[in-house]
Formats: structure tokens, C-alpha cells, sequence
């Protein structure tokens, strides 16, 4: 026996509610602040290596949203050529479906081109209108001749895409549970997109990077163009973060699964993974800027004397008093130490019961710091996990909780780290989390015989600022830490 689908009825749009505008950002806020204030100094002292940053970012974004889609397929390799090198058709391999090199290429330049066109909006100060959507959407599509629909009889048929208007006929996708999710009917589209408009023009005081949500997802909903309605709402959120003077988000293909539950869970009323998903991708994405190298990315070759002035430079530095304001993020690191030391010691208590109910050892804890001269500790583990995507400046204070126990012929380390991010003194650091699993040959050895490191920085490391409030900062702190304790336990448990 056959099951009609049961619709999801379509619904207007709503305003930013209470709700939305209440989800909590601890982080958020601090470290824009301290980008906005880095910025200008890098702007100064290493513009040609922000500029390389920007655009590299703008061909990350025109990669990748054209891969969420599945519009072509190229492999990371050639993702970061294409980043670092331009667009050329050269690097480029040929989808495995239908796609030569050039049409590839080709989209990717469009991709390009619509993003720069929004950086023309802000740097014009123009308000966002139905017909600057219609050609943001007619320049992502340009190379886009046809989309795929349903027939009466439920066959998928290539038709030609309507670049640059609204739809004329409903886009109402089958989803996998059958469901048929309803977009805004196309005698709708107008005045959904309109009021959509005139509301965020009134939300240039709220959270950024909860507007973005907010707009990426109203934007889906009326779903306003045959096909490519998700490459205009990533542009949309291009467009908010821009204006705010923060930086792009690029939600990669790592992160699909994620971003489209994320969709889905704002179309059940809560937006809130939506806006936690954009605030974690553009705090990895200010950390990265803040770690761009100054020496590498000056074209101009360097002499001795350079070096020796820019060291000069460094060391006058640590004399300025705005620096010693951005030293005092040390204070806030010491706090959350603290605050994190009663719940480790809390979390070892059990592992500690039965470590000595199995004739182990009692758990053992240090404390590092530059004043307990073991602030060197652990850099190597650090570097080698955390140095991706971020420099771990330890040229600054350093600060961590180690915590050990050991049962039968294994050991776990647990190792909490505060340290500095960005090539220069930004007043930003970072929390991580990682344990080291040890094993013995027997109960009696000292030394172990192999060691594994885990990364147990569980949605990422946590970020704050010299003017972050500890208070603040307190409940997602106390989360964020017992996510990475759990994580450290189940690998040492495996061990076992």
C-alpha cells in the first residue's frame, strides 16, 4: 500500500524574533572587537598580505559553494591550487559526471565575480533591493544554461534556468522521508523577498552573525529562483558579515551535513545551530587572519637591516601601553585556569577510584606557567595538532592544567592549553584540549613504550579576548571543557 507524501505547508517569512535575537555569543562579540582593532594595524603594517588573505578567502568561498550544491566536483588538491594560483582551466581535472575543465572554470569565475560584486555594494554603500538580488543571481548563473525539475509524471527533465527572475513555477523539493517541503508559491515571491528587505534594513544594530542566519534562512525559505537560491544566500551572509567589517564564512563541503541540519533545524523554529555554525567558521577564519606571516607575505626581499628593525619594532612594543591592555588577556586566561582545575580534579576523582581499586597510582596534576618555568612544555604536541589554521604565538604567556592517572599498563594525559593566536600581540587567545594515551609493557615499567595523541577539542577551540567577561563566558567554558574530558576519557577507555 502505497503513502502520499504529507506536504510541509508553506508559511511567510517572520521577522528576527525574541528567541533569535537572545542566543547567546560569548565569544563572538570580544573577538570581533579585537579583529577590528588588529585590522587596522595590519592594514598599516602588512597590507599586501591581508589583501592575499581576502582574495584567497573570496576563492575558497567561489570553490566551495559551488560543491555544496554538487555543481562540479574538484578534489582538495586542486581546491587549494585553484586558491593560491587563480582560476585557471589548467589546473583543473574533469568532473567525473559532465563537466570539462573550462565550464568548471568558468563557474568558479562567475562564483568570483558575484562575491566582488557584493564587496562593490558595501564599498557604494548600497541597500540591498529585489533587483540587486535578481543580478547577484543572473552573475552566479551566468554559466548555467539549464536546471533539473519534475514532469507531471515525477521524471527528472533538464529545463532551461531563468537567470536573473524570480520562478514562475513552485520548486517544491521530495525529501528522502518522502515529505514534500513547500517554497513560497511564485505569486508570493515579490512581496515575501520585499519584506524580507525592508526588516533587515532595520537590523544594522542587532548580532551580525545572527542577522546572517537569519537572512540565509528566510532567503531559503521563499526560495525565491528555479535553482542556485543557495549560492545567493552564502553571498547574502557575504553581504552582512562584510558590512559589519568582519570577514567572509566559507561553510565547506566538510561542513554540509552540518550546515544543511542546521537549515533544517531553523525550519522547525530554532536557529540557533545555524548561528552557532556561522560563529564557529568565522572565528576559525579571524584566527587565520590574525596568523597571516609578515615576512612571507612581503614580496620585496628582506636584509639584515630589516630584520634588525623589525625586531627593534617588536621589542619597543612590549613597552606600549595599548599592548599591556592586550597583555591582560593573560588575566582572563588565569580565571578560566582556575575555573577549569575544580572541574578536571572533579572529572579525575572517579578515573583515580579506579586506578587504585586496580593497585594504579593516584592521579597527579601540574600547573604551567611562565612563573612555574614549564610554560615550554607541550609546544610540539601544539604546534602539531593546533598550527593548521592558526599561529600559536609563544612568544607570549603560556598557561595549562596537566592532569595524569594511570591504571594497569596505561596512562592518560590530559593536557589543557590557554595560548596567544596571531603573529603579532592581538590580545586573542585559545583554549585546546588533548590527551596523550600511554602504554606500558607491564605495571612495573616507568617508561612508556608507545604514545598516541588525540585531539579532544570538540567543536573547535574556544576563543577569547582581553575584554572577554569570565562571567560571561563561564557556561560555554564549563561545556566546552566536559565535551573534551568525555572525548579524552572514551579514547583512554578504548584502551583499556
Amino acid at each position: 500500500m502505497s503513502h502520499e507524501a504529507v506536504p510541509q505547508p508553506w508559511q511567510p517569512i517572520t521577522a528576527l524574533g525574541v528567541a533569535e535575537r537572545a542566543i547567546q555569543m560569548w565569544t563572538m562579540a570580544p573577538l570581533a572587537a579585537a579583529w577590528r582593532a588588529a585590522k587596522g594595524r595590519m592594514n598599516a603594517e602588512n597590507a599586501a598580505g591581508l589583501k592575499t588573505f581576502n582574495e584567497r578567502l573570496i576563492r575558497r568561498l567561489s570553490v566551495e559553494t559551488g560543491i555544496l550544491e554538487r555543481l562540479y566536483d574538484i578534489d582538495r588538491g586542486t581546491t587549494e591550487q585553484l586558491i593560491t594560483q587563480g582560476f585557471n582551466a589548467d589546473l583543473v581535472v574533469r568532473d567525473a559526471a559532465t563537466l570539462d575543465s573550462e565550464s568548471i572554470v568558468e563557474m568558479l569565475r562567475d562564483h568570483e565575480h558575484a562575491a566582488r560584486l557584493v564587496l562593490d555594494w558595501i564599498g557604494q554603500k548600497r541597500r540591498l533591493t529585489g533587483g540587486a538580488i535578481c543580478e547577484l543571481h543572473h552573475l552566479l548563473t551566468r554559466h548555467q544554461p539549464t536546471t533539473v525539475a519534475q514532469d507531471q509524471f515525477g521524471n527528472r527533465v533538464e529545463i532551461p534556468l531563468l537567470r536573473g527572475q524570480f520562478k514562475t513555477q513552485p520548486n517544491n523539493p521530495r525529501r528522502a522521508d518522502g515529505t514534500v517541503h513547500e517554497y513560497c508559491p511564485p505569486i508570493h515571491v515579490g512581496s515575501e523577498v520585499d519584506n524580507l528587505l525592508r526588516w533587515l534594513a532595520d537590523y544594522d544594530n542587532e548580532d551580525p552573525i545572527v542577522v546572517a542566519a537569519w537572512l540565509h534562512h528566510r532567503f531559503s525559505q521563499i526560495h525565491p529562483f528555479q535553482d542556485g537560491n543557495g549560492r545567493v544566500s552564502r553571498a547574502l551572509v557575504l553581504y552582512v558579515l562584510i558590512r559589519a567589517d568582519l570577514l567572509p564564512v566559507v561553510v565547506d563541503r566538510d561542513a554540509r551535513a552540518e550546515y544543511i541540519g542546521s537549515l533544517e533545524a531553523a525550519d522547525s523554529g530554532d536557529l540557533s545551530p545555524l548561528v552557532k555554525l556561522l560563529e564557529r567558521i568565522e572565528t576559525q577564519t579571524i584566527v587565520a587572519a590574525l596568523s597571516i606571516d609578515v615576512e612571507t607575505a612581503t614580496p620585496r626581499p628582506r636584509v639584515a637591516a630589516d630584520v634588525v628593525a623589525s625586531i627593534a619594532a617588536r621589542l619597543a612594543r612590549k613597552l606600549d601601553a595599548r599592548d599591556a591592555t592586550l597583555r591582560s588577556v593573560n588575566e582572563v586566561a588565569i580565571e578560566l585556569r582556575a575555573q577549569a582545575q575544580s572541574q578536571i580534579e572533579d572529572g579525575f576523582a572517579k578515573l583515580e577510584e579506579a586506578a587504585m581499586q586496580s593497585g594504579g597510582q593516584r592521579a597527579h596534576f601540574d600547573l604551567g606557567a611562565p612563573d612555574r618555568g614549564n610554560a615550554h612544555w607541550y609546544r610540539s604536541q601544539l604546534v602539531g595538532l593546533y598550527s593548521n589554521n592558526a599561529y600559536l604565538n609563544f612568544r607570549e604567556d603560556h598557561y595549562f592544567i596537566k592532569a595524569s592517572v594511570r591504571i594497569e599498563n596505561a596512562r592518560l594525559v590530559f593536557v589543557l592549553s590557554f595560548h596567544h593566536v596571531g603573529r603579532e600581540l592581538s590580545g586573542v587567545m585559545q583554549v585546546v584540549a588533548f590527551a596523550e594515551l600511554q602504554a606500558f609493557e607491564s605495571q612495573q615499567d616507568k617508561q612508556p613504550t608507545a604514545v598516541d595523541t588525540v585531539d579532544c577539542t570538540v567543536g573547535g577551540p574556544l576563543v577569547f579576548t582581553h575584554t572577554s567577561s569570565v562571567k560571561g563566558i563561564a557556561p560555554q567554558f564549563d561545556e566546552w571543557l566536559d565535551s573534551a574530558m568525555a572525548a579524552a576519557f572514551h579514547a583512554f577507555g578504548e584502551r583499556l
